[in-house]
């Protein structure tokens, strides 16, 4: 698929993986694990660009409920278990995105790397791949269905998997700086950095597995504001915002 801005306000990007932190759903001033507003601020923006014609998929962390490695770290739980307890926080977003997205009249499908019949499809390539060109947004759960994966590998191998055109990881920062810019008065940001210097640099952009899947793979790897009126809107229709890491200068 062709990565060419379209002037006439057709989107850049046909298919996408939208991928989240579950901490951006937590309420800072009540601490709540999901905070509804926020909620349906983020699916506003998905349905905006749904709305495009953009074949739409989410990737949600669960860090918002518990992360497995800082259970293990932390709390002396085991990192197995702590993982697929991680996994099973993914679902209970993925399930809120569900119900918000609906709500909005967006057709949406939940697939879960474990199985939970009762919940949520089982994930199946094909299947995902006929919801996207029925027009329905697929929110992709539970990691890779295995413990040591992070949701930003999960992330990369649906994205792999489906052929997106680009992960979109939507933070609270602007973009990819040379140092972090909540430190650092001088801190540089990038429009756009290649592969290999985003890793002579040490940037920590997505953990070293996700990253290397996407680089072999050259799945573009876009990283902006959520907190940006329309970031996400703005990126789909070709606009220069946040960063893109890819394999050469576009």
């Amino acid at each position: 698929m062709s990565l060419d801005s379209n002037p006439d306000g057709q989107p850049k990007y046909k298919r996408v993986i939208l991928k989240l932190s579950g901490e951006v759903l937590r309420s800072s001033e009540t601490g709540d694990p999901i905070d509804w507003d926020t909620l349906k601020r983020i699916c506003q923006q998905v349905k905006e660009i749904h709305a495009l014609g953009t074949e739409v998929c989410i990737v949600i962390g669960g860090g918002n409920i518990f992360r497995g490695l800082s259970g293990s770290k932390d709390r002396g739980v085991d990192r197995t278990t702590g993982d697929y307890m991680g996994m099973l926080s993914t679902v209970i977003n993925g399930l809120a995105f569900m119900e918000c997205l609906e709500k909005m009249d967006v057709v949406t499908r939940v697939q879960t790397s474990i199985p939970m019949n009762q919940v949520a499809e089982p994930f199946i390539l094909r299947r995902a791949i006929r919801h996207l060109e029925r027009g329905r947004v697929v929110i992709f759960v539970a990691g890779t269905g295995n413990p040591y994966f992070s949701t930003d590998t999960a992330a990369a191998l649906r994205a792999s998997e489906i052929q997106a055109d680009v992960i979109m990881k939507a933070t609270k920062v602007d973009g990819i700086y040379d140092k972090d810019p909540m430190k650092h008065d001088d801190a540089i940001k990038y429009d756009q950095i290649t592969y290999i210097d985003a890793l002579q640099s040490r940037l920590n952009i997505l953990d070293s597995t996700a990253f290397s899947l996407c680089m072999d793979n050259e799945v573009p790897i876009m990283v902006l504001s959520l907190n940006e009126e329309g970031s996400i809107r703005r990126a789909i229709l070709g606009e220069k915002i946040g960063t893109l890491v890819c394999s050469k200068p576009q």
